[in-house]
């Protein structure tokens, strides 16, 4: 019968990455984007992972009903051929590369949307998946936290050679993998991987060098971050960096995040989060985003930096 259903709807493909810690996030996440998703389509959830415990696959699979199939896809071998050559820094793990397989890892598809697992969803997210994005490799957001720093902006334009205003935020993507496929999209990445290592937003960077002018750019209340005040209604939240509202009750937009925790199984565990955070891992935060900062700077100054070495 699920499957029947899903037949008779058009189907919007929703990828997510996660490692078992960040599950309980990504039920808050799938709970907000299931009560306002249009009726009107099926949508077909995989979670990419790198080995997931049954009991905690089992507490999300439970949010499968006739139209809203999850499935766990895992990425270690694509991982394992790749990984030699990964950066990963601070609050990073090997998760946030996962996105880099899905056109080769699904060649029966032709449009997907990728998202991380720390936001929520108030609004339809087949709006976001039929929004048209041409003949470029991805619809994305400018990403508010680097446009709002001025040692972030000095890093994209020196370093990467992009304006802040065009550098998007890779957490929310609508993918045109067709278009991956044809432009041997994951073979550039394998071959700047070994050429170059970006070390302050890692695979963002990589994305952002590699989709330069094949970029649909859409408004933020898609993908709008926790700063700058609340003088938008948005539609999709992004908690990210050290803005988790599981970690600080100051985070802005954090009701929209509470009213979907409250819906899921592991709310206690949630809330014992945000209870059992430690002043020493809100200094440690502190620390992160001062050296994020300053590794900007210094990237920038670099002589062999990725810009003046290949682009300039």
């Amino acid at each position: 019968m699920k499957n029947c259903c899903i037949k008779q709807k058009e189907i919007i493909p929703i990828f997510f990455a996660a490692d078992e810690n960040y599950l309980p996030y990504l039920a808050v996440a799938l709970c907000s984007l299931k009560e306002n998703a249009s009726k009107k389509y099926a949508y077909e959830i995989y979670i990419l992972n790198a080995g997931v415990s049954c009991e905690a696959e089992a507490k999300i699979k439970k949010y499968e009903d006739d139209t809203f199939k999850v499935t766990f896809v895992d990425v270690s071998k694509e991982m394992e051929s790749v990984k030699s050559s990964l950066q990963i820094r601070d609050y990073y793990t090997g998760a946030t590369y996962y996105r880099i397989f899905i056109a080769e890892m699904f060649p029966q598809l032709d449009k997907a949307i990728y998202i991380d697992s720390d936001v929520v969803v108030p609004g339809d997210i087949s709006e976001f998946y039929h929004k048209e994005i041409g003949d470029n490799l991805v619809g994305a957001i400018a990403d508010e936290a680097v446009a709002s720093v001025p040692e972030f902006r000095l890093y994209t334009k020196e370093v990467l050679g992009i304006d802040a205003q065009n550098y998007f935020n890779a957490g929310v993507l609508l993918m045109n993998l067709k278009k991956f496929r044809e432009s041997n999209f994951y073979g550039g990445f394998c071959d700047l991987l070994k050429a170059y290592k970006f070390t302050v937003a890692q695979d963002q960077d990589y994305l952002n060098v590699l989709c330069a002018g094949q970029v649909a750019y859409f408004d933020k209340e898609w993908n709008k971050m926790p700063i700058g005040g609340v003088g938008i209604t948005p539609k999709l939240i992004h908690y990210n960096l050290t803005m988790k509202p599981w970690h600080y009750e100051t985070t802005l937009y954090k009701e929209y995040f509470w009213l979907y925790a409250k819906q899921t199984e592991d709310y206690d565990v949630i809330l014992k989060a945000l209870d059992s955070y430690t002043d020493a891992q809100k200094q440690r935060d502190v620390e992160c985003e001062k050296g994020l900062i300053a590794l900007c700077v210094k990237e920038a100054e670099r002589e062999d930096n990725y810009y003046k070495k290949y682009v300039k």
